[in-house]
Parts: C-alpha cells; sequence; structure tokens
C-alpha cells in the first residue's frame, strides 16, 4: 500500500492527541533501547580507545554530522508541510525529489571535508581510514528524510528500529571489534557501520510504503524551490543541533583532546533525556501542518503545551537519575571520566529547559520561520560568547579544563533557558493563546526524588547505580503521576483512545 491510494484518516482534536500519544510511546521504547545500546558504546569507547582517541572522534562528529543537517535542506520538517499541501498521488514525487537534493548536497559536503581534513580533525591527527567518515553525510541525510516521510504516515516503529536498536547497537560491537582488527581506526570505521546499518533499515519499510519512483524525473527548476523554501528550515535544524555541539567545538580549541573526550562522554549521557523529544516531534510536525490548513490555533497551543509537559516530566526524572549519582555513572566509562560530573549535571539541566523551546519551535517553523531562525541565531551567537568568555576566564585564573568544561556546559544551559522563553512568548503571540509547559508539580515529584538519590549515593557505587537510579525513578514518578498528571495526560499511557482516529503503523 503506498501513500498516492492510501488516504490519511479523519482527524480530530482528540485523534491527534492519541496519535502524539501512541507515536510518543513508540519512540519512548526506542529510547530505552538506546540507552541499553549507548552505555555499552561509552564503556567501550573509553575503556579500550581512551579519553584522548573520544576527543578526536568527538571533533570530527562536530563538523560531520552539522554538515549532513544542512544538507536535508530541511526537509527533516519541512517535507510534512510539503505533503500535507501536494495531492496524495504526488507523495512518491515530492519524497524523491528531497532525497535526491539531499544526495547532491551531501556528496559535494563530502567531498570537500574529504579534501580538506583539517576541518574535522584540527589536531591534525588522523588516518586515512579516518577520511572516510566524510561517507557518513549522504547517507545520513537521505535517511533523515526517509524517516520523516514514514513518520508522516505515523511510521515511528521504523524510526525506533533504525535509531534505537541497529545504530546504537551497530557501534557498539563494531567499536569492539574494530579495536582488535585497526585500533587506530576503530571509532570512525564503527560510526560509518552503524550509519549505513540503520539507513538500510530506514530505508527497505520506506519502499515498501512509498514504492518506487515511478514516472518521476528530476526537475533541476522545482529542486531548487525546494531548496531555496528549505533553507530557513535548514538553517533553523542546523543551528538548533549545534547549539547542542558548539560547547564541544569551543572546548576543543581551548582544551587538550583527553578534556574534550570527558565532555563528549558528559554529552552523550546527558543526550539520552534529549533523545525523548524525538519521541515527539516526528508526529508533532504532521499534527500542527493540518491543523493549521485549518486554521486551529487552539488546538495547536493545546497540543504544544501537552506534549511540552510530557517532554519535560519525562526528561526531569532522567535527569535526577543520571544526575544526582552522576559520579558513578561517569566513573562507569572510566576512572578518569568522573571529572566530567559538573559539566553533566549543567547539561543535564540543560536538556530540560530546552524542552518549551523544542516543542514551540516545532510550531514556528511552519507560522514564523524567519522570526524562529533570528532567534535561533541569536542564542547561539549568546552561547558561543558566553562560552568563549568562559574560556578566558579560566585562562585568567589558571583554571582546569575540567572547570572549562562545567563552564561551557553552563553556557549553553543559559542559552538554551533564555531560547525556550523567547519561542514561547513568541508562539502564544501568533496563536493567541498561551503557550506555558511548567507545572509546579515537577518540584513537589523532585524533592523526595533529590533527597533518595543522596541516601543512594552513601552507599557503595554499584549498589548506588544498581538501586540508586530505579528509586529515583520510582520516586518522582510515583509523585508527578499523583500530583501532576491529569486525565488528558494519561492518556499517554493507555494503549487505545478513540478507536482509531489516529492510528499509528508499525511500517
Amino acid at each position: 500500500m503506498t501513500a498516492a491510494t492510501d488516504p490519511l484518516p479523519e482527524r480530530t482534536d482528540e485523534g491527534d492527541i492519541a496519535a502524539l500519544a501512541k507515536g510518543g510511546r513508540t519512540n519512548f521504547f526506542g529510547f530505552l533501547l538506546r540507552l541499553a545500546a549507548r552505555l555499552p558504546f561509552l564503556f567501550i569507547a573509553g575503556r579500550l580507545y581512551g579519553a584522548e582517541a573520544l576527543g578526536r572522534f568527538a571533533s570530527a562528529l562536530v563538523i560531520v554530522e552539522l554538515v549532513a543537517m544542512l544538507c536535508t535542506m530541511g526537509e527533516k520538517r519541512g517535507l510534512a508541510q510539503r505533503l500535507s499541501d501536494g495531492d496524495d498521488g504526488q507523495a512518491n514525487h515530492l519524497v524523491f525529489d528531497g532525497l535526491l537534493v539531499a544526495f547532491l548536497f551531501g556528496s559535494a559536503g563530502a567531498l570537500l571535508l574529504y579534501s580538506i581534513p583539517a576541518l574535522m580533525f584540527p589536531s591534525g591527527q588522523y588516518t586515512q581510514l579516518d577520511r572516510l567518515i566524510v561517507l557518513v553525510i549522504p547517507a545520513l541525510a537521505m535517511t533523515e528524510i526517509a524517516l520523516s516521510a514514514q513518520a508522516y504516515r505515523f511510521d515511528i516503529a521504523t524510526t525506533v528500529r533504525a535509531r534505537a536498536v541497529v545504530e546504537p547497537w551497530t557501534i557498539s560491537i563494531m567499536a569492539g571489534v574494530f579495536f582488535y582488527i585497526i585500533p587506530a581506526s576503530g571509532l570512525s570505521m564503527a560510526y560509518l557501520a552503524s550509519i549505513m546499518a540503520a539507513a538500510m533499515f530506514a530505508f527497505w519499510p520506506f519502499i515498501r510504503e512509498y514504492g518506487l519512483p515511478r514516472g518521476w524525473r528530476p526537475n533541476f527548476g522545482r529542486m531548487g524551490r525546494l531548496t531555496i523554501r528549505g533553507l530557513p528550515l535548514a538553517s533553523a535544524d542546523a543551528i538548533e543541533w549545534g547549539t547542542r555541539r558548539l560547547d564541544l567545538f569551543i572546548l576543543g580549541l581551548f582544551a587538550a583532546p583527553a578534556a574534550v573526550g570527558v565532555y563528549y562522554v558528559a554529552q552523550q549521557v546527558a543526550s539520552l533525556p534529549q533523545k525523548l523529544k524525538t519521541s515527539f516531534e516526528p508526529i508533532l510536525g504532521p499534527v500542527i501542518t493540518r491543523n493549521l490548513k485549518e486554521k486551529n490555533y487552539a488546538g495547536i497551543a493545546s497540543q504544544v503545551c501537552q506534549v511540552g509537559f510530557w517532554i519535560i516530566a519525562a526528561q526531569a526524572g532522567i535527569a535526577l537519575a543520571l544526575g544526582v549519582p552522576g559520579e558513578g555513572v561517569m566513573g562507569l566509562v572510566g576512572p578518569g571520566f568522573v571529572a566530567g560530573t559538573g559539566a553533566l549535571a549543567f547539561l543535564l539541566a540543560a536538556e530540560v529547559v530546552a524542552a518549551t523551546a523544542v516543542v514551540s519551535e516545532a510550531a514556528l517553523v511552519y507560522m514564523a520561520r524567519m522570526r524562529n531562525l533570528s532567534i535561533s541565531i541569536a542564542t547561539i551567537l549568546l552561547q558561543a560568547a558566553m562560552t568563549v568568555g568562559v574560556m578566558m576566564l579560566a585562562d585568567l585564573y589558571g583554571l582546569s579544563d575540567y572547570y572549562r568544561a562545567a563552564g561551557a556546559a553552563l553556557s549553553l544551559m543559559l542559552a538554551l533557558g533564555i531560547m525556550s522563553l523567547t519561542k514561547a512568548w513568541l508562539l502564544s503571540r501568533i496563536l493567541g493563546h498561551p503557550v506555558n509547559n511548567w507545572r509546579w508539580a515537577l518540584v513537589w515529584a523532585a524533592a523526595p526524588a533529590v533527597v533518595v538519590g543522596f541516601l543512594a549515593t552513601l552507599l557503595p557505587e554499584w549498589a548506588e547505580l544498581s538501586f540508586g537510579i530505579p528509586a529515583i525513578l520510582l520516586t518522582y514518578g510515583f509523585v508527578i503521576w499523583h500530583k501532576g498528571f491529569g486525565p488528558e495526560d494519561r492518556v499517554l499511557f493507555r494503549r487505545n483512545l478513540g478507536g482509531d482516529a489516529a492510528p499509528v503503523t508499525g511500517g
């Protein structure tokens, strides 16, 4: 069954919430799978390769993933609007236009970086195999578009398989294998293998859903219009992504590779709660674009507030569970990584305060692209200024690189907090309805969880992690369920709502 013949289901506000909840549940399960796979990778990379090798790998990743994000030309989110505005019979052609644009730009970006490897490896230490990491650029950009096309058809299971199962488990396994075969390039090659494996698992269900491009011909005029239209979205995507990498990039300019490697591990642990926003992002885009066609601004405000609270509530619980016993969590990777505990705490807090910006931007990219882009640009400039300022203060007072790392994370947290307030204010003015994801129940739930976590830190490290983390989550979850979640929130945990008003296919 293809998009051309499969009509979209009739939708209502209740059906939209059901779709958001079901998509969120599916991808939350994927988050748990990603967590189970990502920690082995950090353990293998930290224990076998060491902080210095991780630092060089992280520096290359910053550039490669940024270029790949730009090469999607905003289609990760813009595709939903193009499909909503277009004829269902042309869905196949619209998606393949985006795929071809991503392939062309991705290939050009890969050639540029391959010819100037110093952009990826500022330390000058790399192998010829390391340079092949650029092959992920077109693959990563095209995979994002294929997964977005599947999300438009309410197929979140494909994203879960590709991003939460195949990709993290592949990089974990291959990092261990390559250490004994090509240790100097093992991390780069493991990453390349994981992206290619995820691409295969993404495109197989995509081809089954949309079919091959029969009757489609490349039209450079049409693709040129797609590129121009997508530039604000591509820039916003790249800046939103860049705010999570700029700190690492600037730290790499001022600190030794070992400190960058420690910060990278803290960043990877902290990014686990960040993945929760992607639990709803693929479904939120199509829901918002359909409400925009009907000018249902009250519905958009309600959905943004609802999803925003779900994300904040989940992120806060996980941030507490990982942050309070932070020394034990970082120590799992290796004794030398415990120095990154301060950075981990600020990075976890940054993900919580960023949630409001994320859900607000999901609507702003369709309703106020240029104003949203302006706020994003101002945010990343503010972050850059604060981070460089922290580095200069560290020089002035002779502080260690690990103080620099904590300062970089603090700068990120402050910048994201300001961005959240600004974007929520702008969206509320455009919609004519308040946009506020905050509820005091979050404080009531966090307080006893912190007490439980502090008591857990008095235990031996193995008990602190084995019993402390589950105890923090259970305490927080019990309070937030009884004090913070109303009937409209608990739909997230119900498997059926309103019959089949908004089905989510498994793909």
